[in-house]
């Protein structure tokens, strides 16, 4: 009889318990990449919603990419606000996932180039500056994506079974 990772044979439970301590758990990997996904899609396309449908969201980036001389400011808010959208939803149920990652990644690199760089503290010391610039939202949003393109989506999503789909 086995209870999740530990078995009812206390020498291989604790093995299999030290082995998941130390390099994870393949059984538990799914449920992560679904948690990770799902929450940084629905991130994502709540913000996107916001900033079109919201009095004032979309006035917000307008404002945001004038500050950032970003060419054709009054279109480029609405599609950045709609790549939000549909990228996050696209995310949020599994649906070509890496492609939609890598355009929300595009998004925020810009975003960071543009705009997020110029709000960090001047004259810090390299490691401080480094240290700031990893605890941007943003950072982590693009490293989260990063990861996901190369894990890719999970057994949990719509790709997983479109690939099942195709390969009967």
């Amino acid at each position: 009889m086995t209870w999740g990772m530990v078995a009812a044979h206390p020498a291989m439970g604790w093995k299999r318990l030290a082995e998941a301590a130390l390099l994870g758990s393949r059984e538990w990997e799914q449920y992560a990449i679904l948690l990770a996904r799902v929450s940084l899609g629905l991130f994502f396309a709540i913000s996107g919603a916001n900033k079109l449908f919201v009095a004032g969201g979309r006035q917000r980036v307008y404002e945001t990419l004038v500050a950032a001389r970003i060419p054709f400011p009054e279109a480029m808010a609405y599609f950045v606000s709609g790549v939000e959208l549909v990228c996050g939803s696209m995310v949020a149920v599994g649906l070509l996932s890496s492609p939609a990652c890598a355009a929300l990644t595009i998004d925020m690199a810009v975003a960071i180039l543009t705009s997020t760089l110029s709000t960090m503290p001047k004259g810090l010391s390299p490691l401080n500056w480094l240290d700031d610039f990893l605890y941007l939202p943003e950072v982590l949003y693009v490293l989260m994506l990063v990861w996901l393109i190369c894990a890719g989506p999970g057994e949990f999503s719509v790709d997983a079974w479109l690939a099942g789909v195709m390969g009967r």
